[in-house]
């Protein structure tokens, strides 16, 4: 295997494994499941946007189901974090954390497999935002919530700013190990930074609020 393959590798794998434990307690905080959910809903979000982007470029099947290690990855994420929630939640933001880390990992990882099948920069950059948001936003409309993507500004911007500094580097042929770690930084910071800073792109308003009926009427 070669260094690339290793490093698409690794980053999947380790993109999995974080967002099974971020889809896996965002669950268990929304809802009250058995085990057999939240590991559902760990795979769902660990490996939701991978299988979105395989089908767009049309790798069927998709990854996520042509090696076992991706499942085997995601569901033991959503085993770890069922049996230890107490131990994720006393560490304050861990699911915030956990969710800006996944949203890196694979935001890199799905521009380059994007990339791989001879797509332009541009393309490939989309696919890999949306390799980055596809699985939290599967998760939230099934646990019936608002998916995080719409709602909140600086969630799709630091997923697209890492996949577009993966895409240039891969059109200019100097992406390697320090660029995807700089370019999942990028992605992890500026997250953290919307978060910290509460910051959020301009939102929608009612359009005629004040024909609302009062809560009297």
């Amino acid at each position: 295997m070669s260094s690339g393959s290793t490093l698409q590798l690794v980053l999947e794998l380790s993109g999995t494994f974080v967002f099974g434990l971020d889809g896996a307690l965002t669950a268990m905080e929304a809802e009250d499941l058995d085990i057999v959910g939240v590991v559902v809903l760990g795979v769902i979000t660990a490996l939701g946007g991978g299988i979105i982007r395989d089908v767009l470029i049309g790798s069927l099947p998709p990854a996520a189901f042509r090696d076992w290690r991706y499942l085997a990855v995601g569901g033991g994420a959503g085993i770890a974090a069922f049996y230890a929630r107490r131990l994720w939640l006393r560490l304050g933001r861990s699911i915030n954390v956990l969710d800006a880390a996944g949203l890196s990992l694979f935001c890199v990882a799905g521009t380059n497999t994007a990339f791989s099948a001879h797509l332009g920069p541009f393309q490939a950059a989309v696919l890999g935002t949306i390799t980055a948001v596809g699985g939290g936003t599967v998760r939230d409309v099934v646990i019936r919530r608002v998916p995080v993507v719409l709602s909140s500004g600086l969630y799709a911007v630091p997923a697209a700013c890492g996949a577009a500094l993966t895409a240039v580097a891969l059109e200019l042929h100097f992406y390697k190990s320090t660029i995807a770690v700089v370019a999942a930084l990028l992605c992890f910071v500026i997250r953290m930074l919307g978060l910290h800073f509460n910051l959020n792109a301009p939102r929608s308003h009612p359009r005629y609020p004040d024909s609302r009926p009062s809560p009297d009427s």
